[in-house]
């Protein structure tokens, strides 16, 4: 066949993917009719998860399966903006790497509410002016995001979902060329997730701390000599260039962040669960709060203290594992827990996030 040929048989295609997509629309809004008659939660994201991880694992053919997922996504996103569009608090301003994050979780249907905190996130979603919040918890180079854990202590929100984000610096500036940046701006996070290539690179620039990646792009779209690590996407809206693109120290730089609601998720089968607890001080404490999930057979993936601020050298521990809270013996493991602690909360169950490498 010659080339006018095929592409008439791809405009087919495309027909026929239209329809159908046209059909799963009309699909969504009766079963939209039937969650209001029942009084049903109108979004279910284990529901999402167990479609996406379906389709990655009976994809036939050549369609890569590392795009099936955002192209689903974007399609389930705008079905369910059919219902009522999911509205998400993150923090801003737009072309963070939160706000990045909610666009790779909820597609671009989603109704956003930037915020200018984590607190504030946290709080938009307690006054339901927000269904879900996105929080960074934790980069792969510089560790946890302390104010996050912080706010877990005294919410009664739950971890609804995860996302890992890879993450890549870009130098950006009014400039192309380097040797006209005489200040840089960014978040202390992005600095520091660079600090060998702005060492050698940049060794007598003034570096200025800001609120965000996307403030810092903000300002020096305001100046010819000054430059931002920020985000591809902030060069686009910012209108900057990208003087040198993935600057960051680490290959593999990823941030992970947290969708937190007011729900508790179902299991998919490939859970995580989060808890938090402390203890009273002695010999061999932590220790035997471990021994229930080691006798279980249960893998921790990450344990982290914090000061509980109220009495000197109290800790509250933030534990990750793999399971969810309805396996029995996670169940088992979390009941034997209890009985040791002086407080202990299960912060929520949810799907583990792919990566890249996954």
């Amino acid at each position: 066949m010659d080339l006018e040929e095929l592409r008439k048989q791809i405009d087919q295609i495309d027909q026929k993917i239209l329809k159908l997509l046209n059909d799963r629309a009309d699909i969504v809004k009766d079963i939209a009719l039937i969650k209001q008659k029942t009084h049903k939660e109108f979004h279910d994201p284990t529901r999402e998860e167990q479609i996406l991880m379906r389709l990655q694992k009976t994809n036939p053919g050549r369609f890569p399966s590392m795009a099936i997922r955002p192209v689903f996504r974007e399609i389930i996103s705008a079905c369910l903006s059919l219902e009522t569009p999911i509205c998400v608090a993150y923090l801003g301003p737009e072309a963070t790497f939160t706000h990045m994050a909610v666009m790779k979780k909820f597609g671009s249907s989603t109704k956003l509410i930037s915020a200018k905190s984590i607190e504030a996130i946290f709080r938009e979603v307690e006054r339901e002016r927000a269904n879900y919040g996105v929080v960074p918890v934790e980069n792969s180079s510089e560790g946890v995001v302390s104010h996050t854990l912080d706010m877990f202590i005294s919410s009664d929100l739950k971890i609804c979902a995860e996302i890992m984000l890879e993450i890549h610096h870009n130098l950006l500036s009014r400039s192309t060329n380097i040797s006209d940046i005489e200040k840089l701006y960014s978040h202390p996070q992005a600095v520091a997730q660079s600090r060998a290539w702005l060492r050698d690179n940049l060794p007598s620039c003034q570096v200025m701390e800001v609120s965000s990646t996307a403030k810092a792009a903000e300002m020096a779209c305001q100046d010819p000599k000054s430059g931002a690590i920020a985000s591809e996407l902030a060069a686009n809206i910012y209108d900057l260039n990208i003087v040198q693109s993935r600057i960051e120290d680490m290959v593999h730089n990823y941030t992970r962040f947290l969708v937190i609601g007011k729900n508790l998720s179902a299991k998919t089968g490939r859970d995580k669960t989060s808890i938090i607890f402390s203890i009273k001080d002695s010999v061999g404490a932590l220790y035997h709060m471990l021994e229930p999930f080691a006798e279980r057979g249960i893998n921790l993936t990450k344990i982290e203290s914090r000061p509980t601020k109220k009495q000197p050298w109290e800790y509250i521990f933030f534990v990750d594992l793999i399971g969810h809270m309805d396996d029995e013996r996670v169940k088992q493991a979390l009941d034997s827990l209890k009985d040791q602690c002086i407080f202990l909360k299960v912060l929520g169950s949810y799907a583990i996030a792919e990566t890249k490498d996954d």
